[in-house]
């Protein structure tokens, strides 16, 4: 859990962009976005898979591009 301290003298303002700076770091939105919805694992493995073959499809037309 993302935790700061706060200095004596330091504003709220820079303490709560610290605060957010550290969040987005140690990325716990992505976390949280992530398991906020529940997904059957049979529609995870197909959304894996759809994920691969757009990971293949756009290597196989980079590869195309630099051999041109």
């Amino acid at each position: 859990m993302a935790f700061i301290v706060i200095e004596d003298g330091e504003s709220i303002e820079s303490a709560l962009r610290r605060f957010k700076r550290k969040v987005q770091q140690q990325a716990i939105i992505k976390d949280i976005k992530k398991h906020s919805i529940y997904y059957k694992p049979g529609e995870k493995k197909r959304m894996k898979a759809a994920q691969a073959r757009k990971r293949m499809r756009r290597r196989m037309k980079r590869d195309r591009d630099i051999e041109y």
